[in-house]
């Protein structure tokens, strides 16, 4: 093995001619070189590692670990209480909205409207195009929403439920006014006031109106809502029914032939009462009406041609 050596100062060259243990040491510096510095750094980086990898730090990830784990916990937690939450309000949403339904529902009843304009029963017809994109909620814009829903439902309850209530006091009002005949088909036999009396043929006071239907039988109905405060056989009225209206109001219905009520009936503007008859003072069947107001007894005339509210 040559060796060459090179002065560049003078150019001069020098050669060196290795042999026999000097060959083979310095080929064994060349080979054994790599070998050396690899084994150093694997050393080192196990020595780093070592270090880095130490009780204190396995400590540190576990604890880290253990904390990501109850924050897991508890966002889940909150969520299912979120959740809970929303359940609870759709469920109040929807206990309301039966209520709205039931109130519109006697609404639409009280003021006879059209069936099926507003059936409460059957699912809104809403619809039409998409225009744009459409976006989903996020969880702030739906909570919000869901807020306020509640508000508008729990407005439109107290303006339906104050609708109702003024319906019902319209109602009511209609109910016990006074307004009709007795009787639906007939005629007036006699009315208010001074008339021959049909038995002496003395001038009398007729203290009501008579309805004749032309035979006995056919149904008596009031002309207003009330309570019944006489039914029973009455000297001169034979079978008769009085029905007190409030207000000062009641009226009478007598000579009838079977009373269909009893004293102390609450009865409903139209309903039967009783069947025309010829009971009492009377000298074939009809119904004798009588109104009295404050305890007085006035012309049922009025009344009888009274428009119904």
């Amino acid at each position: 093995m040559k060796v060459i050596l090179v002065d560049q100062r003078h150019g001069h060259t020098k050669t060196i001619v290795l042999k026999g243990w000097l060959k083979g040491l310095l080929s064994l510096c060349l080979l054994g070189a790599p070998v050396a510095l690899g084994y150093f750094g694997y050393q080192l980086a196990v020595s780093q590692n070592s270090t880095i990898l130490t009780a204190e730090s396995v400590q540190n990830w576990d604890v880290q670990l253990k904390l990501q784990s109850e924050q897991l916990s508890d966002i889940k937690i909150e969520s299912e209480q979120q959740l809970d939450a929303l359940t609870l309000r759709l469920a109040m949403l929807q206990a309301r909205l039966v209520r709205l339904d039931a109130v519109g529902e006697r609404i639409t009843s009280m003021a006879n409207l059209a069936t099926g304009e507003f059936n409460f029963s059957q699912p809104v017809g809403i619809g039409g195009p998409i225009v744009g994109e459409s976006v989903s909620y996020s969880q702030l814009r739906f909570i919000d929403a869901v807020s306020k829903l509640e508000h508008q439902l729990e407005d439109r309850q107290q303006q339906l439920e104050i609708l109702e209530g003024l319906m019902v006091d319209r109602k009511i009002r209609s109910d016990v006014f006074i307004a009709g005949r007795p009787v639906d088909k007939g005629w007036i036999a006699s009315r208010f006031g001074q008339r021959p009396d049909p038995f002496t043929g003395r001038l009398t006071f007729h203290a009501g109106i008579d309805f004749t239907t032309g035979k006995a039988g056919a149904d008596i109905h009031t002309v207003a809502a009330g309570v019944i405060t006489w039914a029973g056989p009455r000297s001169g009225y034979g079978l008769m029914v009085e029905v007190n209206h409030g207000n000062g109001y009641t009226t009478r219905y007598a000579h009838s032939e079977k009373l269909l009520v009893n004293v102390g009936d609450i009865v409903n503007k139209g309903q039967d009462i009783a069947l025309v008859g010829s009971t009492g003072r009377s000298t074939g069947p009809h119904v004798h009406f009588e109104v009295y107001k404050n305890g007085r007894v006035v012309d049922p005339a009025s009344y009888i041609h009274r428009t119904a509210r």
